[in-house]
């Protein structure tokens, strides 16, 4: 297991280098200047070109590239253009919004996938277990971005019930475990777990079933067990 798992470590090096080639190399093969975005318009072009010796564009591609991925490495992504703030906690105040977004959603579609799973396996080949299992199936084939359209069309804009987009009254920034906030967390939630649902619905179903089906249990039912 240690030799597989040095492997796979290993086998991972390349993909990551080979993807941080190309995402370099889209920026700079993107028509246009990356300067126009923090420059003026009516910026100098000695301003322009202290900017460029600034972000370093004024030397080649492959000095460029080497001098970014090591400081990446470092933890060093810059500063956002849009905020002045680090780019590196920037991103880690997503990840920890993805994060909490992903446990929401797992556990919803958990808890939805064993109790429709239990019900469709129990009740199989009756009607119940028809809707079970076409709940399961359109969970599996809805598009998520179609679904939490539909969801924000219902829920924001006809009843008004939930926001559609934010992630808190004040922003990401400023989380609170209340309703205030956790009603931002209900619809992305909800959308994202349709597919781990119908996915342990349809699982949990063929295994009920088949454990119901056992003759273990068909002698105990015949014994007068429940």
């Amino acid at each position: 297991m240690l030799a597989y798992t040095s492997r796979r470590i290993v086998y991972v090096i390349p993909i990551v280098l080979s993807v941080a080639l190309v995402c370099f190399l889209l920026v700079h093969i993107t028509p246009g200047d990356p300067l126009v975005a923090v420059l003026p318009a009516d910026a100098s072009q000695e301003l322009a070109a202290q900017l460029r010796s600034a972000y370093g564009f004024d030397r080649p591609l492959p000095v460029q590239f080497g001098l970014w991925l090591w400081r990446a490495i470092h933890g060093d992504l810059g500063n956002s253009i849009a905020t002045g703030r680090p780019v590196l906690s920037e991103v880690m105040r997503a990840v920890g919004n993805t994060v909490m977004l992903a446990i929401a959603a797992a556990m919803i579609g958990f808890t939805l996938g064993l109790l429709f799973g239990l019900i469709a396996g129990y009740f199989r080949d009756t009607w119940v277990d028809k809707v079970a299992t076409s709940i399961a199936i359109a969970g599996v084939s809805l598009p998520h971005y179609w679904l939490g359209m539909v969801l924000v069309i219902i829920f924001s804009v006809q009843l008004n019930w939930l926001p559609a987009v934010g992630a808190g009254p004040g922003g990401s920034g400023a989380w609170a475990w209340d309703w205030e906030h956790l009603r931002y967390l209900v619809l992305p939630a909800v959308t994202t777990s349709v597919i781990p649902m119908g996915i342990v619905t349809r699982t949990v179903r063929a295994l009920t079933g088949d454990i119901l089906s056992q003759d273990f249990v068909e002698a105990l039912r015949a014994k007068g067990l429940r």
